[in-house]
């Protein structure tokens, strides 16, 4: 249950308590700031290689590389102060050509641009005034080969910087210490080639890396080289793999670049050679709240614009910038949103275990809603985020629980009698995570034990947007590592519950988390109905379980035999006689495996067996899978636990209408 303030918690409880109810829309996407890009410039140039940087002064700064044909030349450019009436036509030349790579890089008033040419030469111009002037070229060291599938740089704080760049299947760094160049040194890992990489420091150098795994499947990898933040300073952590392609079909990715202006966000290219062929930029953010080294990101979106070489991500202040040769974007980075409640006139909400969703009615006798996603409007509009907070008034004025958030899907308006209204139709994070379809396959746990079934949940969950929390959880769920492939076109919600299937664990969603819950027999209430919080109907059904005998057959690879475990549930066979119900998984390694199976699918049972639902005021705090007290004399019940499994909440104040009707289960 959410923490309440006691003054709320009081008016809830209370006789005659007011409510109120708090509806906001946002410009966000599961707590994410969705990117609304505007295009301020469309040139001539054409598509190569090219980088981008924003100094402290919130100049641009770009670079670009001219084609072969045209000697790969290297052009450098600088807008002070960049915007709408902007000219991003102008460039300088650098006197460089027969240039493989480029890469840009600044700190304050320090911007370096980097290059490799065809001499193998490793070289370096900076400036320190936020590229107003710039120095001699600086000579910094000489590639293996010219084969360079990616380079990039990033600055710490203090001024040292690390130099990456991949030379045919191996990547180097080349760090920059208190001014003085270190030699460079190699990764630990084994690959194809690679071909792009960029990089940004936070704490660590995070990098994103595409190019061919070992076997010739195509990859886009994240990695992070440590600085002593989440990882040891010089080691290099594993590769976590963000999209795959298999080798000889026709996709392929390149041309990564990455930037932290609130989240993680990166674009890339994925290029495909069968018919209708395309090479386009596809974007992502990492989930909100998460750290790099987790690799937890949103389910990447294509942007409609054809390019080889991908659009370059940089930010200042309040805005995010995209580049390539021939264009400039800008979004603003700032939350924006739109208070609703004082229009709010009718809600109903549905909540349980698979899903929820909300209906807001709001005024619109004044017409004030009549153009959603226009002018004032602009951030209600399908799509946009729906903060829902249920609430009282209370000695402090109106208090609310906030946490709750639903996606708009749509809006509806209606008039009768004189009245007229606007309904806005809405879908919590299920929702998003059914709407999800894997784009590719993906496998875990085929040659070694990596991911649990929780880090399983926690990659998929992301794909939608949504965080995973831990409220409680089993020792399996964090020490079963099972054999598990999602194929092509399978559905977040399915392989959510497979993944479910095979633990004791519950999840609910709240806004942008997904919570973990164990819910065990033995759990404590958190709250209590029928004395403070009067309830106003109520209806207790105790059943017979689904299930009392799970027999789980398992394989031990090791002896190559079948492992074989029942796991009973006494009172209820002694009642109702044998409901059986077999569990056959290879994955299931050990007797203890098997076991905790069986009690699993027993636990589902148990809590299945109770039922019925209760009509109450309000609880602001309630949330899926508490237990609850309820004392309801004139039915039988006296302090007893119940689960609650889902719940409708109606708010009609014209009917005087603010309760909640609460779906029970057996603890």
């Amino acid at each position: 249950m959410r923490n309440l303030t006691e003054t709320l918690l009081a008016a809830q409880q209370a006789a005659a308590a007011v409510p109120y109810v708090g509806v906001t829309a946002k410009n966000q996407i599961a707590g994410v700031v969705r990117c609304d890009w505007s295009r301020l410039y469309t040139g001539s140039e054409d598509d190569y290689y090219h980088a981008l940087t924003m100094p402290g002064d919130g100049s641009l700064v770009r670079a670009r590389l001219t084609l072969p044909a045209d000697s790969r030349k290297l052009y450098y450019q600088r807008v002070a102060s960049p915007g709408a009436e902007s000219d991003f036509s102008q460039w300088t030349y650098a006197g460089q050509y027969n240039v493989l790579a480029v890469a840009a890089a600044s700190l304050g008033a320090e911007v370096s641009i980097f290059w490799i040419n065809l001499s193998r030469e490793i070289r370096r111009i900076k400036s320190s005034d936020y590229g107003a002037s710039w120095g001699s070229p600086e000579l910094i060291d000489y590639s293996p080969t010219t084969v360079i599938g990616g380079l990039a740089a990033a600055y710490k704080a203090g001024g040292d910087l690390a130099l990456f760049f991949a030379d045919q299947a191996t990547l180097y760094v080349k760090k920059c210490l208190s001014g003085q160049w270190q030699s460079k040194t190699s990764w630990d890992k084994t690959t194809g080639d690679l071909s792009g990489l960029t990089a940004v420091y936070q704490g660590d150098w995070d990098l994103l890396i595409t190019g061919e795994d070992a076997p010739g499947n195509y990859k886009l990898w994240s990695l992070v080289y440590g600085d002593g933040g989440d990882v040891a300073a010089g080691v290099w952590s594993a590769l976590r793999e963000l999209a795959s392609a298999p080798s000889g079909g026709d996709f392929a990715y390149r041309q990564p670049f990455l930037d932290m202006p609130d989240v993680y966000r990166a674009f890339y290219v994925e290029k495909y050679t069968g018919s209708q062929s395309y090479s386009r930029p596809f974007w992502s953010h990492a989930v909100l709240d998460t750290a790099f080294a987790d690799s937890l990101w949103r389910e990447p979106v294509p942007m409609n614009l054809p390019s080889e070489y991908g659009l370059a991500i940089a930010h200042h202040g309040d805005y995010c910038w995209l580049s390539c040769p021939f264009g400039v974007w800008r979004s603003s980075l700032a939350a924006a949103s739109l208070e609703l409640t004082g229009e709010v006139i009718g809600v109903s909400q549905e909540a349980g275990p698979e899903g929820g969703t909300l209906v807001v009615e709001l005024n619109n006798d004044r017409g004030q809603f009549n153009s959603p996603g226009q002018g004032l409007l602009s951030v209600l509009d399908t799509g946009c985020q729906l903060d829902f907070s249920p609430g009282y008034i209370t000695a402090s004025g109106g208090e609310v629980s906030g946490g709750q958030a639903f996606f708009l899907e749509g809006y509806e308006h209606y008039r009768t009698g004189g009245r007229a209204s606007l309904f806005l139709r809405a879908r919590d994070g299920w929702s998003a995570l059914a709407l999800w379809r894997s784009r590719c396959q993906f496998r875990w746990n085929q040659d070694a034990a990596d991911y649990s079934v929780k880090d399983i949940l926690a990659f998929v969950l992301a794909r939608a947007g949504l965080k995973l929390e831990v409220k409680s959880q089993s020792a399996v769920i964090t020490g079963f590592y099972p054999d598990f492939t999602i194929g092509p076109g399978d559905a977040g919600n399915a392989v959510v519950a497979k993944l479910l299937s095979f633990v004791p664990d519950a999840l609910f969603i709240e806004g942008s988390r997904a919570y973990l819950v164990n819910p065990q027999a033995a759990d404590s209430a958190v709250y209590s109905y029928g004395l403070a919080h009067p309830v106003l109907e109520g209806s207790y059904r105790a059943g017979a379980w689904e299930t009392s005998r799970v027999q789980v057959e398992g394989y031990d690879a090791a002896g190559g035999s079948t492992i074989i475990v029942d796991s009973f549930a006494w009172d209820e066979i002694d009642r109702c006689y044998d409901r059986w119900r077999q569990v056959p998984d290879r994955n299931l390694g050990s007797v203890a495996e098997a076991q905790a199976r069986g009690d699993a699918c027993l636990r589902r049972a148990a809590i299945g067996s109770g039922g019925g639902a209760m009509l109450v005021p309000v609880n602001c705090g309630q949330q899926l899978y508490d237990v609850i007290a309820v004392t309801d004399s004139g039915a039988g019940q006296q302090a007893a636990r119940k689960r609650v499994l889902g719940w409708r909440l109606v708010y009609q104040p014209r009917r005087g209408e603010y309760h909640q009707r609460l779906q029970l289960g057996a603890v």
